[in-house]
């Protein structure tokens, strides 16, 4: 799948998104508290144009960390006291973890709400990243930078839906695979309800 105006197209998919997800949209027996307390948090969703092409940025988490190591992820994390918002937030993950400088960024506007296992209350924040940039993995936190096409994320015959034990149970998640790299979980969540987005 093409895309004609990639950046029309995602805001078009931002504008037409459904409500919040979150890890346990698969999983209807699962009781969440009502009274939980989740954390904030942002991710950015940096898509960028590479040869005609428009492509999202990932990153593969250090194998060396205590929480996710190895995992696909946007660059992100909990909201600072020092943020200003959650756009701050994501800005501020990325130029820390990638070496993305904001000044290039062009932010597009917000995907709905992700709660996850672990607790966090995630704000995807899409953005068009204006410029070629000289991706810098922070060193211990990142292992990889690549790219992947948009046009992957569109395509509902990419994603799958596998499972697994943890915590003692069963748990369901989405997966899109793209080469190498086992996209899942929370990160395959939210590029779903992207996808479905583009779709429309």
């Amino acid at each position: 799948m093409g895309f004609a105006d990639p950046i029309a197209s995602l805001q078009h998919a931002i504008a037409s998104a459904g409500g919040a997800s979150s890890d346990f949209d698969l999983n209807p027996d699962v009781v969440l508290p009502e009274n939980r307390v989740l954390r904030p948090a942002a991710v950015l969703v940096p898509v960028t144009m590479v040869r005609g092409q428009a492509e999202v940025i990932l990153t593969k988490r250090s194998s060396a960390l205590k929480h996710h190591p190895g995992q696909i992820a946007f660059p992100g994390g909990k909201m600072d006291d020092t943020d200003a918002d959650l756009a701050e937030t994501a800005l501020r993950e990325a130029e820390e973890e990638i070496g993305l400088p904001r000044q290039i960024v062009s932010m597009l506007g917000e995907m709905p709400l992700h709660e996850t296992v672990t607790g966090f209350q995630v704000t995807p924040m899409v953005a068009h990243v204006t410029e070629a940039f000289d991706a810098r993995p922070e060193a211990g936190e990142v292992d990889e930078v690549f790219h992947v096409p948009l046009a992957h994320f569109a395509g509902s015959q990419n994603f799958q839906i596998q499972s697994r034990r943890w915590r003692g149970m069963r748990r369901s998640y989405y997966t899109v695979p793209y080469g190498p790299y086992y996209i899942w979980g929370a990160t395959a969540r939210m590029l779903r309800v992207l996808a479905e987005g583009l779709r429309t």
